[in-house]
């Protein structure tokens, strides 16, 4: 009889999001006629930017021709989508890459999880806490977290990031080989500064370790000050892969595409000593596992650089940053201090008189009939913390805000 991987054995019962909806369904069963209202899992509403579809349309068109039809296509992505986001993404910031540094995906969630196949397990890495839970899973699943105990995972370094600190870890004072930063933050919502940015930069330059810098929300961001991509910041491209996606960005949640940055500077060790190129590993197994994202979804995500697609995804994004904004006048109005929600799609607010996450998460369900994602989730630190989401429609957030001041008041 074959034999299991022990270490998914490890994972807790149940993944986060997968709660939730067994205490909404749970609800919902008591509650059949409740009108309820979802701001919990961060998946959008607004449709695709019509560029895009029209985009697509016309792909579908191309297989549907012998003189146009495409089989397999390069695992790392179709060079017309590599050099669009060279051109669009980074270029107008002054960073220059090249087209084979960049790595077309089925999204950030699938190279967040997997980029561990080409790092070692006995290397010891870091979390900001709280932090998206994938990060932490897909270790176990390797080996490379430990045992959980007492709340905690005893292989990992945490770095609590809290309203004392204004949500930004301290650097480590000891060495960690490779350490994952997500900026404009889930769940927290916040952003991390220039100044603070290259601290880490210049840490990891001194110290040899590897950043994993998940970019995900980057087009959320409004306040010019803040950087887009961690490559802004001299000598990043030395020490960080960085991950992207156009699932929040172009609403791609259920199309599925992202990508991934490794610039040929990037390197590890091998036990004995020598370094090893990042970008060939993860090129070599990419090759291996991966077919790449579709061609008719990849002309999808070019269309978003054109310049009526351009246009088109900023208005959703506008969109949604209208809900935030909303969320956040409506809590500050009910004296509850909130973060996030001016750079991200996300709002993080302590709950009222201490309670716990998961205890304010049920009453708000049963009392409001509102929907949150309980802090305590997304790790230690966010016990005592709730996140709400921005992605629903205008005039649900505007009745979610209604129920809030007439529950919390």
């Amino acid at each position: 009889m074959a034999l299991v991987n022990e270490n998914f054995l490890k994972l807790q019962n149940s993944y986060l999001f997968a709660d939730i909806a067994k205490k909404v369904n749970a609800f919902k069963t008591l509650n059949p006629k409740a009108d309820i209202i979802r701001m919990g899992i961060g998946d959008v509403t607004r449709p695709l930017a019509p560029v895009c579809i029209e985009a697509m349309k016309n792909a579908v068109e191309e297989l549907a021709h012998a003189e146009t039809f495409r089989g397999y296509g390069p695992e790392q992505g179709y060079d017309f989508l590599q050099e669009a986001i060279v051109k669009n993404d980074f270029a107008p910031r002054g960073i220059k890459l090249e087209t084979s540094e960049i790595f077309v995906s089925d999204g950030a969630k699938s190279d967040t999880g997997n980029i561990g196949d080409i790092l070692g397990l006995d290397n010891i890495f870091g979390v900001t806490d709280p932090i998206y839970p994938v990060y932490i899973d897909s270790n176990v699943m390797a080996g490379r977290a430990g045992m959980f105990q007492d709340g905690h995972w005893n292989n990992v370094h945490y770095m609590p990031c809290n309203a004392e600190n204004n949500f930004v870890p301290e650097i480590p004072k000891k060495r960690l080989d490779f350490v994952y930063l997500c900026y404009p933050n889930n769940p927290t919502g916040t952003v991390i500064t220039r100044e603070e940015l290259k601290k880490w930069v210049d840490y990891a330059l001194e110290n040899d370790c590897l950043i994993l810098y998940d970019a995900a929300y980057e087009a959320f961001i409004q306040d010019p000050e803040i950087p887009h991509s961690i490559y802004e910041i001299k000598g990043a491209k030395k020490c960080a892969i960085e991950f992207h996606s156009y699932s929040k960005t172009a609403g791609f949640t259920g199309v599925r595409c992202g990508y991934t940055v490794i610039p040929k500077e990037v390197t590890a060790l091998t036990e004995g000593g020598d370094k090893v190129s990042l970008n060939q590993l993860w090129n070599r197994r990419q090759c291996t596992k991966f077919n790449g994202a579709s061609y008719i979804t990849q002309r999808g995500a070019e269309a978003i650089y054109t310049e009526e697609g351009k246009q088109q995804v900023k208005a959703t994004i506008d969109y949604y940053m209208g809900n935030a904004k909303m969320l956040c006048n409506a809590l500050t109005s009910l004296g509850i201090k909130c973060f996030g929600g001016e750079n991200a799609p996300y709002i993080w607010f302590k709950t009222p008189n201490g309670e716990s996450s998961w205890k304010f998460f049920e009453k708000m369900l049963y009392e409001a009939h509102l929907v949150t994602t309980p802090g305590v989730g997304f790790g230690p630190s966010g016990e005592g913390y709730i996140r709400l989401t921005a992605f629903g429609q205008r005039e649900d957030c505007e009745e979610a805000v209604n129920r809030l001041k007439k529950w919390m008041r």
